[in-house]
């Protein structure tokens, strides 16, 4: 291997953000190991890398085995449901991979004298009464209501990170992730943006939960990857916040991708659901200042490389070209 050159292994490899990060880190020239039992993960996300000599694929269950050799010099856990409709349906498997899971790959981390970063997310601050959400806010979640096993897996992760690293010495780091975006988020995923995009493009109803109010701040997959890359070889411990600091309401994104589709696709209000957290917007300041970081794309030239995916991968025959 040459110098400078790592051995990364990367749980959750075969997942919407997983698979980018894999494919980021062998551009950088490194050796990847992806660990994924594609519960939620697809195959088809790291097709275009199946033959790459630099990345190893096994299919495997963090929580209960890792089959994997030789040393590492990073270990990133990225391994969970993160969709809603995802956790909701694996609510014990999501707790598992954030208890369990996350104490496998530390015990690789402390093994190996490895960098540890633990991907958690901005659902930790629960339905924020912060805003925006700094780092040193405890947050407010409800630690039994449906959203909890998401919630709570992370927040118990971090705790677990925290533990090791003050036990035992393990170089860890966390970030905190807010709703990224792009492509290769699966048609079915249940995430406002594919779940938008796909409904414009069938010229189906835009379904928007409640009145629409409730706000997001959205980031672009390639910026959510480097702000990882750059706090993983930053040496900072975290917690660190990645995401955009442009905040929009959730009915101004569903706007937004109906006249970037050109869909004439109505807009439909549903129930909202249990726990939806009013606001999300993270503060970047730490970010700027320890890792010289923040989001370089656009919304709109985001949602429209967002949109071109989808649209590629749509077979003709069901592509109505809403409107």
């Amino acid at each position: 291997m040459s110098e400078g050159h790592k051995r990364v292994l990367v749980s959750g490899g075969a997942g919407f953000l997983g698979a980018h990060l894999c494919e980021r880190l062998l551009d950088d020239g490194h050796h990847v190991v992806s660990v994924d039992n594609h519960s939620t993960g697809a195959q088809e996300n790291l097709r275009h890398l199946s033959d790459h000599r630099r990345l190893v694929q096994i299919d495997a269950d963090v929580t209960k085995e890792l089959p994997v050799w030789g040393r590492f010099d990073e270990v990133l856990h990225l391994a969970s449901p993160a969709s809603p409709l995802a956790y909701l349906r694996l609510p014990v498997e999501t707790l598992l991979v954030g208890s369990a899971g996350t104490a496998r790959m530390l015990d690789v981390a402390r093994a190996h004298r490895a960098r540890f970063l633990l991907a958690s997310t901005s659902e930790v601050y629960g339905d924020p009464l912060v805003h925006p959400q700094v780092e040193t806010y405890w947050g407010n979640v409800n630690p039994v209501g449906p959203r909890s096993v998401y919630d709570e897996a992370k927040r118990f992760g971090e705790a677990l990170t925290t533990a090791y690293r003050t036990a035992y010495g393990v170089d860890t780091t966390i970030v905190r992730l807010f709703n990224c975006y792009g492509p290769g988020m699966q048609a079915a995923d249940g995430r406002m943006v594919p779940t938008f995009i796909e409904q414009a493009l069938r010229g189906e109803p835009l379904t928007v939960a409640g009145t629409g109010d409730q706000t997001r701040s959205i980031c672009y997959v390639d910026d959510t990857v480097d702000g990882i890359v750059a706090l993983l070889r930053s040496g900072h411990t975290g917690p660190v916040n990645i995401g955009s600091e442009h905040e929009l309401t959730v009915l101004r994104v569903a706007e937004l991708i109906r006249k970037l589709t050109g869909s004439r696709s109505p807009i439909e209000f549903v129930p909202r659901p249990v726990d939806d957290p009013t606001t999300r917007r993270p503060d970047l300041t730490l970010a700027r200042s320890v890792l010289d970081w923040e989001p370089r794309t656009g919304v709109k030239e985001g949602l429209k490389r967002t949109i071109a995916w989808h649209v590629a991968r749509r077979p003709r025959e069901l592509d109505t070209r809403a409107g």
